[in-house]
C-alpha cells in the first residue's frame, strides 16, 4: 500500500491542514507522499508579473508557511513532498525550501525542479488551435504574459525514482502530482493504461483538497458536515493493482462518503468516458464506489485509453482595467439613498462621456441578481430602512478613464446622497486566459536537482 495525502487544493488554502495529513501518513510507518495543488489558470500569470518585479518571487506566497510545520516530519518519515507551488519560478521556490531546511537544521535536501511547461517564445499561437471549451470567449487581444503547457507525470516520477525528497513543479496537470509518486513507487509501466488511469483518478480525487472530504460539499440542512473548522484533508491508500480507498485523518472534521466522492469524481469531467490528461485518457464510466467503513470509500474500475496527441496550454495576457468602489448607506430611507447613489453615478459617467462599462449592486438587496439598477429594485419600495452596501464596478481599456469613474464614487461623500460612508476603491489590470492546444514535440519536459547535484 502507498499513501498519498492532499496538502492544498488551491493557492490560499488552509496552511495548517497538511499537519494532520502528514501525521497520519507518518504514523503508518511506510512512507508515502503529500501533494500540494496551488495553481489556478491565472495564478501563473500573476506569478510571472511578480517575478518580473522581483526575481526572488513568482512562486506560492505561502510556501514557507505551508511547509515549515511539516518539513522535518516528512523528511524523517520518508514522505515525498510534491507541489506545483513553484508556479512561475520553480528555481526560486526550491531555494526558499532549501533555506527553510537549513534554518530547521535539516541540512541539504534533494529538491528536484521539473521543467518544460514555460512555452513563451517557443510556440506561435497563430499556428495552434483554440481549445474548444473556450470557443465563445473573445480572441487574444493583449500582451502575452505567460504560456504554460500542462505537463504530465513522467518527470515527477523520474525525480522521485532518483531520490528526490521534494519535487517542485510549475504547470502540470493536477492529477500528475499524485500519479508521479505512484508510478515511481509501484514501478507501473506507462503502457499499462489502466494503472495510469487509476493513478490519475487518485490525483483527480485529491487535487481539490477538502472538496472530497466534505468541504465544498457542505450545505446545512441538506448535506450536513461536522467540524468544518477542522476539516480533514483527504488521504488515498493505493494498492499495486490501482484500487484505492479515499479517507482522512482520524479525529478531524469533515466526512468521506459516497456522496462526497461522487461529487468530486464528476468535478470538471467534460466526458466521463474520455477525460483528457497528458498521461492518459481516463474513462470513469465503469468506476465503482463502496463505503467500506466510516470515512472510507473504496474506488475501483478506472480504465485508460491512449493519451491525447496534443497538450493543453494556458495563454495568459493583459485584458482591460477593472475598477471597484463601495459605499454604505444605513438607517431610515437607506434603500432610497442607495438607489439615488446608483442613479447619480450612472448619470455622472454619461455626462463625463467616460468610455467604461459599469454596473452596480446593492448588497443585501439584489446583489445576487444580474441586474443594473432598474427593475429588481422596484420590488423593495422607496422607503426601506436598513443597512446597505452599494458596489460599483467599472471596466475599460484605459486605466485613467476607469480611475476617473471610481473617483466619482468617492465624490459621493459630500455630493450626496446623505449619509454615505466607508468608501473603498481599487483599480487594477485584469488578466485574461485562453487555452490553446500545442503539439507535444514543442514541450521538452525534464527535471534537475537544485544546486546542481546529480
Amino acid at each position: 500500500m502507498y499513501r498519498i495525502g492532499s496538502g492544498a487544493g488551491f493557492s490560499g488554502d488552509r496552511i495548517d491542514a497538511p499537519q494532520s495529513v502528514v501525521a497520519a501518513i507518518a504514523a503508518a510507518g511506510e512512507g508515502g507522499a503529500v501533494i500540494f495543488e496551488t495553481l489556478g489558470e491565472r495564478t501563473l500569470a500573476l506569478g510571472q508579473i511578480a517575478k518580473r518585479d522581483d526575481p526572488r518571487r513568482g512562486f506560492e506566497p505561502l510556501l514557507t508557511d505551508i511547509l515549515e510545520p511539516i518539513l522535518a516530519q516528512c523528511i524523517s518519515a520518508g514522505i515525498v513532498i510534491v507541489g506545483n507551488f513553484g508556479q512561475a519560478n520553480p528555481p526560486a521556490a526550491a531555494r526558499a525550501i532549501a533555506a527553510l531546511a537549513e534554518r530547521l537544521g535539516l541540512g541539504t535536501l534533494r529538491i528536484a525542479i521539473v521543467t518544460g511547461d514555460d512555452l513563451v517564445g517557443k510556440v506561435d499561437l497563430r499556428q495552434t488551435e483554440r481549445w474548444d471549451g473556450d470557443g465563445r470567449l473573445p480572441d487574444l487581444d493583449g500582451d502575452v504574459i505567460a504560456v504554460n503547457a500542462y505537463l504530465g507525470a513522467r518527470a515527477i516520477a523520474d525525480a522521485v525514482k532518483a531520490g528526490a525528497q521534494v519535487v517542485v513543479t510549475g504547470r502540470v496537470a493536477d492529477p500528475a502530482l499524485a500519479l508521479g509518486p505512484l508510478v515511481a513507487h509501484f514501478n507501473w509501466s506507462w503502457n499499462d493504461l489502466d494503472r495510469i488511469a487509476a493513478g490519475t483518478l487518485v490525483g483527480h480525487l485529491l487535487e481539490c483538497g477538502a472538496q472530497v472530504s466534505g468541504g465544498f460539499f457542505a450545505d446545512p440542512g441538506f448535506k450536513d458536515v461536522p467540524g468544518t473548522a477542522d476539516i480533514g484533508f483527504p488521504i488515498a491508500e493505493v494498492e499495486a493493482d490501482g484500487s484505492f480507498v479515499i479517507t482522512k485523518a482520524e479525529g478531524t472534521g469533515g466526512l468521506v462518503d459516497l456522496r462526497t466522492v461522487k461529487e468530486q469524481l464528476l468535478y470538471e469531467i467534460h466526458d466521463p468516458a474520455a477525460y483528457l490528461t497528458p498521461d492518459v485518457t481516463l474513462d470513469i464510466t465503469g468506476v465503482a464506489l463502496d463505503q467500506v467503513g466510516p470515512d472510507r470509500v473504496r474506488v475501483t474500475g478506472a480504465r485508460g485509453h491512449e493519451a491525447p496527441r496534443q497538450l493543453k496550454a494556458t495563454v495568459s495576457f493583459y485584458g482591460d482595467w477593472l475598477g471597484e468602489a463601495e459605499i454604505s448607506y444605513a438607517g431610515p430611507n437607506a434603500l432610497a439613498r442607495a438607489r439615488l447613489a446608483i442613479t447619480t453615478i450612472s448619470e455622472r459617467v454619461r455626462r463625463r462621456d467616460l468610455p467604461v462599462r459599469h454596473r452596480a449592486d446593492i448588497i443585501g438587496c439584489v446583489s445576487a441578481f444580474d441586474s443594473d439598477h432598474g427593475d429588481l429594485l422596484d420590488d423593495f419600495g422607496d422607503t426601506a430602512d436598513g443597512d446597505y452596501r452599494v458596489r460599483f464596478a467599472f471596466g475599460g481599456k484605459s486605466q485613467r478613464e476607469v480611475e476617473r469613474a471610481v473617483q466619482e464614487v468617492n465624490a459621493l461623500y459630500c455630493c450626496g446622497p446623505a449619509g454615505g460612508g466607508g468608501v473603498r476603491q481599487s483599480v487594477r489590470p485584469r488578466v485574461r486566459t485562453l487555452s490553446h492546444m500545442v503539439p507535444r514535440d514543442l514541450v521538452d519536459m525534464g527535471f534537475h536537482f537544485a544546486g546542481g547535484e546529480p
